[in-house]
């Protein structure tokens, strides 16, 4: 729905920082989120975690919520936050329950994709106690240790030799829940943001080191973002791929697909973010602007997927 009067949104509320790994991010995200829509005209205000949000709106502070969590465990962007916000009847951005759920865990995600014959590198399922060097021997070297339901590439560590998988799990453990490993593709790293039902300009991500890690994201200055990331018939490839896969687990609103571009120019679907960064430093954002969008007019039509019938 296209809103013309920010009068019609009444008074949001703008969730931010929770109490999931990503805290920090997602702090900076909802400054940079509530001061846009202040500029607009909205009646945003900022609220710190889920506990304080429902509090508010059970005493009826709030008629919508912007939803810029980050993560799962108290992070909003695992289905926990929708529901809750279901059961009372308040409209929200983004993802509902299924796909918020669906998207944080990596693990079912690729079952998902793996199902209905979308490409996601080849990986296994490590349950607390697995015998991870057996399933190492089943993925093969390179590959990528992880935990299977952690955003914004905390716990992350790309494993060359079987050396180094000891090391590589015992840091995925310290975040909670099970760990997925994966076959790594060396290639170029894409991510392609979907806004609605537009598509936006696929980016390519070129860091300075040797992968896109936390540092990379939200810390170093030398990470080059080269945006559309392919050209022509690869970029519609691409673009439809990404809109394919975040159907594909009951997504909605906007989101962030991350995919790996291997040698061979094969696209390899990793995950998809529901409650994307919105930081100096986030790819939707620099895609958007890409495509036209400025940082306010991104805001704007992302609480208008608050009115669920266009979302």
């Amino acid at each position: 729905m296209k809103i013309q009067d920010p009068a019609q949104f009444g008074r949001v509320a703008v969730v931010m920082g929770g109490s999931s790994a990503e805290r920090e991010v997602s702090l900076d995200s909802g400054r940079n989120v509530l001061a846009a829509l202040k500029a607009r005209g909205v009646d945003a205000h900022a609220i710190d975690g889920i506990p304080a949000l429902l509090d508010a709106l059970r005493a009826g502070h709030f008629a919508r919520v912007f939803n810029i969590l980050h993560g799962q465990h108290g992070g909003g962007e695992d289905g926990v936050l929708q529901g809750a916000l279901e059961s009372l009847h308040v409209p929200y951005t983004g993802s509902g329950v299924l796909g918020s759920a669906l998207s944080m865990d990596k693990t079912r995600s690729k079952r998902v994709w793996q199902s209905l014959g979308l490409p996601t590198p080849k990986f296994v399922a490590l349950p607390r106690g697995a015998d991870v060097h057996a399933a190492a021997r089943q993925i093969g070297f390179p590959l990528i240790v992880k935990p299977a339901c952690e955003g914004s590439s905390v716990g992350i560590t790309r494993v060359f030799e079987e050396k180094d998988l000891d090391a590589a799990v015992a840091l995925a453990q310290k975040y909670p829940g099970d760990l997925l490993m994966e076959t790594l593709i060396e290639g170029d790293e894409l991510t392609v943001g979907i806004l609605g039902r537009q598509v936006l300009p696929s980016i390519h991500i070129v860091p300075k080191g040797a992968f896109y890690d936390y540092n990379a994201k939200y810390i170093a200055e030398d990470t080059r973002y080269i945006c559309p990331g392919l050209e022509g018939d690869a970029e519609a490839a691409l673009r439809g791929l990404s809109l394919e896969a975040f159907d594909a687990l009951g997504c909605s609103g906007w989101g962030r697909v991350d995919v790996m571009r291997d040698r061979q120019g094969r696209d390899w679907l990793l995950e998809v973010n529901t409650a994307p960064g919105m930081t100096s430093h986030s790819l939707v954002p620099k895609a958007a602007a890409v495509a036209g969008i400025d940082y306010q007019e991104l805001c704007w039509r992302v609480l208008e997927t608050s009115f669920r019938e266009d979302a």
